[in-house]
């Protein structure tokens, strides 16, 4: 079952460099993310490269939970795609895609869901979220203007 995916653009006043910098380094996500508290590479990863996994851990009200990421697509300075797995299974797509603009750059962030109902009815009880879509979009707004400040410090 795949729905629309979630998308949230932003243009921010600072160079393309600046903002991959951040998005790409997904261990200081939770800096920015009201859901991801961070995570560490693992199996070997020391950073973004295709076939790269990474272990997040997220927390949602009074819940808690760890996944693992996989990278499937990592183009330097321009995207990353990495997909949630749960056994063996691709259950949704975060997508990080970043380019030159008129003032500086245009950072787009989207969600593309890929659970079976089967799938989304554990996630709702791990997580406690019965709307996935609309609780990322809202999650990802936070995110996207938390990156914008933080690029401005850094």
């Amino acid at each position: 079952m795949t729905s629309a995916p979630v998308i949230i653009s932003k243009e921010i006043n600072a160079t393309p460099q600046a903002v991959w910098a951040l998005v790409s380094d997904l261990p200081r996500m939770g800096e920015w993310s009201p859901e991801n508290q961070g995570g560490e590479w693992v199996k070997g990863a020391t950073g973004p490269a295709v076939g790269a996994q990474f272990k997040g851990h997220n927390s949602s009200g009074t819940k808690s939970w760890n996944t693992t990421v996989k990278v499937f697509e990592y183009v330097p300075d321009t995207k990353i795609v990495f997909a949630l797995m749960v056994g063996g299974s691709r259950w949704c797509d975060w997508v990080w895609e970043v380019a030159p603009s008129a003032n500086g750059t245009l950072v787009t962030h989207s969600w593309i869901d890929r659970r079976s109902k089967l799938a989304d009815w554990l996630g709702k009880k791990v997580s406690g979220v019965v709307d996935r879509g609309e609780h990322n979009r809202l999650n990802m707004q936070v995110t996207v203007d938390s990156l914008a400040t933080a690029v401005h410090g850094s």
